[in-house]
């Protein structure tokens, strides 16, 4: 089955995403608009193996602050613009800790906290769109407080398997 980890964003933000992606993100029908912390990954490994470690890892960490200050783009790597994240050492953690944990392989490029909202777009298109988005003043803060492990459907699209709230169980 292919698995991937990723945090969801507030409706708010979400919807920000979403009213750019629509046009510019042929993902858009497959996935919300999210911050991927793994990406997909196949296994074999049955899903409370998997389930077990993301909680002990969720145990790790706080509730901590995403903030989103601009548009960014991964030109020339590819043509994806994106809503940049800041990096936190929360983040760092998570994505470190996730990918020394799970099956899978390291990803090529460094990790860059960020939620798509345009892909596959050509040359043109892309220096267009971004000369526009990049322009936007875009300040936005929300406390993350879980992680989510999702899977793939038969049709191509993602949904939510399990939650992974952040921070010691209170009791």
């Amino acid at each position: 089955m292919k698995y991937g980890i990723v945090i969801f964003p507030s409706k708010t933000l979400q919807d920000l995403a979403n009213s750019y992606r629509k046009r510019y993100d042929p993902h858009y029908a497959l996935i919300p608009p999210h911050l991927t912390l793994k990406a997909a990954f196949e296994t074999e490994v049955d899903a409370h193996s998997i389930t077990e470690k993301l909680e002990a890892i969720a145990k790790k960490y706080e509730p901590f602050v995403l903030n989103i200050r601009k548009v960014s783009s991964f030109q020339p790597i590819n043509n994806t613009i994106h809503l940049k994240a800041e990096k936190t050492p929360q983040l760092e953690g998570l994505y470190e800790d996730l990918y020394a944990s799970l099956p899978g392989d390291k990803p090529e490029h460094p990790f860059v906290p960020h939620i798509t909202i345009a892909q596959k777009l050509s040359n043109d298109e892309h220096s267009d769109v971004y000369g526009q988005l990049r322009m936007l003043g875009i300040e936005h803060e929300e406390t993350i407080d879980r992680f989510h492990l999702v899977y793939q459907l038969e049709n191509g699209s993602w949904t939510v398997y399990e939650t992974y709230r952040l921070g010691k169980d209170p009791q």
